[in-house]
């Protein structure tokens, strides 16, 4: 079940980027790194905050999926590019950046959906975590294997994913190493829906479109209450709302008049 593609644009390289596709009310954000299963790198975190930073700004997509093209969703962080770096460098070049564009995701004005057709492991389930919802197809395992290496996790996922999972179930992944099977992870909460094998994209279309359907103002300022009270963002969050409720009003419209004819402003109150 494949959308009637309206645009396409790339982001990054062919093979080694992301892609942002737009069908009338829904967008799905591709990472298209197939033969390293969309393992991010530094030029893959580029391509995804240009997606994302796009996806902000397209005015009538209501919802939008983030997929991996090929075999995988997302194995991650490519080990061989933060590996060598020095400690500096990791913290601020490769943490932090991929941090700063995990949260611009997670804070996307629309509902996310992560369609899951490969394992979320480490960053893929950090990524996974961004999203409002999780179509997990039933081959798919998860889990936060960082300390088997002598990481952590570094894109949220002691943080975000905990608020968003719950903190017992990450302490079992990230200090225990459980490993958690699709079925496991629908239990604890992490996956929202389950699908056959070969059929996650079916399920996660179709829950887009009935998204889409619900009313566009509404469910953004939904998204924005409920990222409030997880704790996701307070202050930006707030202030839009109330910005979008000021702009509606007779107030704003003379404040912004009386300010372009150089005039005193005469405010109705409504």
């Amino acid at each position: 079940m494949q959308p009637d593609v309206s645009t396409a644009r790339l982001f990054g390289e062919e093979g080694h980027g992301v892609r942002l596709v737009v069908s009338g009310t829904v967008a799905e954000i591709v990472l298209a790194r197939p033969a390293k299963l969309n393992a991010l790198d530094l030029p893959m975190l580029d391509a995804l905050d240009g997606a994302v930073s796009a996806l902000a700004a397209e005015p009538g997509v209501r919802v939008a999926i983030l997929s991996g093209e090929g075999r995988g969703f997302c194995a991650g962080g490519d080990i061989l590019a933060w590996g060598h770096m020095e400690p500096l460098g990791f913290a601020q070049g490769w943490v932090r950046r991929g941090h700063a564009i995990f949260d611009g995701l997670a804070r996307l004005p629309v509902p996310l959906i992560a369609l899951l057709d490969g394992h979320a492991l480490g960053g893929g389930l950090e990524l996974a975590a961004c999203a409002d919802f999780r179509v997990a197809e039933e081959h798919v395992k998860f889990g936060f294997p960082e300390s088997s290496i002598g990481v952590v996790p570094g894109w949220s996922g002691t943080q975000r994913a905990a608020r968003r999972f719950g903190i017992r179930i990450v302490r079992r992944m990230a200090l225990g190493g459980e490993v958690l099977t699709a079925q496991e992870a629908l239990g604890e909460g992490l996956a929202d829906r389950l699908a056959p094998t070969g059929e996650g994209r079916q399920v996660a279309l179709a829950w887009a479109q009935a998204i889409a359907a619900r009313a566009p103002t509404a469910t953004q300022a939904v998204k924005l209450l409920l990222n409030i009270a997880e704790g996701e963002e307070r202050e930006g969050a707030a202030e839009a709302l109330a910005s979008a409720f000021v702009a509606t009003t007779a107030d704003r419209l003379e404040g912004v008049s009386s300010f372009r004819e150089k005039r005193p402003p005469a405010f109705p109150g409504r």
